[in-house]
Parts: structure tokens; sequence; C-alpha cells
């Protein structure tokens, strides 16, 4: 249940994002973001704000651990859709967190992989990828490089 305690605080994240996704784009993105990360549910969940002070919208992340299944469920929302994105769910292994969830991109079916990574107590990497083709080949789209404020 303390997989995600790293988290807790308050940050400074550099985005790499993907403009054009499965078409072997290299059309990336950098732009800034400030998160901050508290836990929830006495250390059964977690919710974490990030702003994007240059595009003019921000997000929300609801982490919650099954603690039948020893997993965690991963929701997304963004201020831009005022939705809740399907869920990635997975656990931690050697330090390094693999998500994996159902999702669609302009109508058709992919997967999505959440992956966690490069984690110390002052810096960590999350990266986002999608598969068109039921997992047999991914596409990065989406990186945060995450440095703590105050470090």
């Amino acid at each position: 249940m303390n997989d995600f305690d790293f988290l807790f605080g308050s940050w400074h994240v550099t985005n790499r994002r993907l403009g054009t996704l499965f078409a072997g784009a290299d059309d990336w993105h950098e732009f800034p973001g400030v998160a901050t990360c508290r836990p929830a549910l006495d250390h059964g969940g977690n919710i974490d704000e990030i702003a994007f002070p240059t595009l003019g919208s921000s997000g929300l992340t609801l982490r919650l651990f099954d603690v039948e299944r020893k997993t965690w469920s991963i929701y997304w929302a963004s201020s831009r859709t005022g939705t809740l994105f399907p869920p990635v769910v997975g656990t931690f292994k050697d330090g390094r967190g693999d998500f994996y969830g159902d999702d669609t991109h302009e109508g058709r079916p992919i997967r999505a992989h959440f992956i966690w990574s490069d984690i110390t107590p002052d810096s960590a990497r999350w990266e986002q990828e999608f598969s068109a083709d039921g997992g047999a080949t991914w596409e990065s789209n989406w990186v945060m490089e995450f440095s703590r404020q105050n470090a």
C-alpha cells in the first residue's frame, strides 16, 4: 500500500508529449508542469493534481490500492475533457511500476501502459505508451520527468 509514498509532496515536471499518435511521427512537444500529491483513504490511495501553465489546462490522478488483489488502479482526468479515463491496473516490482488497461483512440480500441521508473527521493520518471495491436508493439507518447520542489 505504500508503493506511491515516494510521490507525496510537490514537484516540478518536465513533460514531453508526442503530437501525432500511431503515425510514426517524431513531433514531440515539451512543456512544464507543477504537481502535488497527497495520500488518501489512510494510504489506501492517493490523489495528485498537475497544472500545465503554458497549456492552460490541468489534470488529476486518483490511485486506489485493491487490498484483496494487491494491485493499484490508476485513473486520470483532464480539465480539457472533464471526464475520467478508464483505469490502468498493475503493481511495482524491483522499483518499477507497470500498469495496463484498455482505452480508445479516435474510436479505435487500444491498450495503455503506464511505467513508473528511476525513482529516487527527489526524482521519478513516468511514461505512457499505447498499443493499437493488442500489445504486440508499443508507441511511447508522453514522458514526465519529476524533480522535487525545494530539493
